[in-house]
Order: C-alpha cells, then sequence, then structure tokens
C-alpha cells in the first residue's frame, strides 16, 4: 500500500454524499478509509468502480456506537496511518414529534448519531494531528441546522449543534496546526432526501456536492454552505423575524416520522 499518497477517512461511505466523496478522493489520487455499518456495501461498490485494493479498506462501524466507530479509527490508524482529511459525514434524518413519547427515543438516537458521534468520529485523530500539527477535520451540517422547520425539531437541533460543536472545536485545535471545516449542505438528491414530501429548491446531485465540498475542504475555508444560493437564502431566512418566519412555514409539510408511509 502507498503510503506516499494522501489519506481520507470517510463515514457514512456506503451510499449518498459519503460515496460520492469517496469518489471524488479517489480521481484525485488519494487513498481510502471507508467506514459504514455495511461494509459490504463499500466493498461491492469498489469493486464495482474498480479501486485498486491497495488504495482502500472499508471498516464495519456504527457511529451512534461510539467504541465501533473509535475501534475503527484506531484500526485506519494501524492499518493506514494518520488521515490528512477525516470527514464525518454519517448521519440520519427523520421527522419527530415531541408529543409522542416513542419519538424520544428516535430524537436520543438522532442525537447520537449526528452528534455524539461525529465527536467520537473525531476523538482518536485529535491527539496525533496535534501532535503532528497537521490535518482536516470535516463536519456535515446543514442548512437545517440555521432555522427550526416544523416537524424537524431532531435533525435541524442536531446539526445546529454540529455548527456550534464545530465552531468550538476549531478555536480549541487551530493554533495547534489542525483544521476544522463545517460543510452545511442544502438539499441534495440522496436516500435521506427522496422521502421528502415538500419542494426542494436548489437540489444537486451527491457528485455537484462532492466536487464543491472537496474543493473546499482542500481550501481550508472554516465554514461554507453547498450550494451558495442556498447559503443565501439561508441568511435571509435567519434575518426574518419569528412572525413572518412561522407564516412562511405555517402549513408546510412536516418530514416523515419512524415507521410512517412516504
Amino acid at each position: 500500500m502507498s503510503v506516499n499518497k494522501p489519506l481520507v477517512f470517510i463515514t457514512g461511505a456506503s451510499s449518498g454524499l459519503g460515496q460520492a466523496l469517496a469518489w471524488r478522493y479517489h480521481q484525485a489520487g488519494w487513498r481510502l478509509a471507508l467506514v459504514a455499518r455495511r461494509r459490504e456495501a463499500i466493498e461491492a461498490w469498489a469493486q464495482d468502480k474498480g479501486l485498486p485494493a491497495s488504495d482502500w479498506v472499508a471498516y464495519r462501524a456504527d457511529v451512534a456506537q461510539r467504541e465501533q466507530i473509535i475501534a475503527a479509527a484506531q484500526q485506519c490508524l494501524l492499518q493506514q496511518g494518520l488521515p490528512d482529511v477525516v470527514i464525518a459525514n454519517a448521519g440520519i434524518s427523520v421527522g419527530v414529534d415531541s408529543a409522542e413519547r416513542d419519538d424520544l427515543e428516535v430524537l436520543a438516537h438522532i442525537f447520537a448519531t449526528n452528534n455524539l458521534g461525529m465527536a467520537a468520529t473525531f476523538h482518536p485523530f485529535i491527539h496525533p494531528m496535534v501532535a503532528q500539527r497537521r490535518g482536516t477535520l470535516v463536519g456535515i451540517a446543514s442548512v437545517a441546522g440555521i432555522r427550526g422547520l416544523p416537524g424537524h425539531g431532531g435533525y435541524c437541533a442536531s446539526k445546529a449543534g454540529v455548527i456550534s460543536y464545530c465552531e468550538s472545536l476549531r478555536g480549541e485545535i487551530r493554533p495547534h496546526g489542525v483544521r476544522v471545516v463545517t460543510l452545511s449542505p442544502g438539499y441534495v438528491d440522496t436516500p435521506l432526501t427522496q422521502q421528502n414530501r415538500y419542494g426542494m429548491p436548489f437540489l444537486m446531485s451527491p457528485e455537484a456536492f462532492a466536487e464543491q465540498a472537496f474543493r473546499a475542504i482542500a481550501a481550508g475555508v472554516s465554514y461554507r454552505v453547498i450550494p451558495w444560493p442556498m447559503g443565501v437564502v439561508a441568511k435571509l431566512m435567519r434575518a426574518l423575524p419569528n412572525a413572518w418566519f412561522d407564516r412562511l412555514l405555517s402549513g408546510r409539510p412536516r418530514k416523515h416520522r419512524h415507521g410512517e408511509g412516504r
């Protein structure tokens, strides 16, 4: 295995954004450390794409299970070395209704995956990166983290947490030569969004997102909304008075709750 090529560690790499990011980094000549609950899906994809065996390793882990993702990261360090870029991409999106008792468990699972899972993904790499004064940690947030949307309380709150967490982490480790990049996608055509029952402006393909994300990470930006028109919309929404915002979203379809039909 060539250690001269840079290495990227990506969670949620079995489909959607994670898979598109993996392909973009492969095209740029990077080695891949790919993590997902469905390792066999990564292996099938890599073989279908004809990726050289020396250029990738698949790890099985559920980021909601902290010991699993920590173990996968430690295995990566031993087998492939210290990644140059770590992308905490794995996440879930499901509607919640806080009036329903069962949805509190759904809410806990969202936070365990989207927030604690991200921290657990970064954790094993921080000390080695700080020691070598290099590396980039990338948190995949969402424009949904900018304002709360009816029926999306769990997802919006978790992604708002991602934005604040990454901002805090950036201030902690930037003096040690380690970058933290926060990316907030708008609507991307993935399994997470295909079940949505409302309009999705500026919908983009996973490949288009991956291209812009690759460039943003390489540039070391601290925060970026992709695509940029969605960033403009997000800023306008953030500036709206609450009464206007509430009226604008009145009657908007809610996101499907766990177990609901599409």
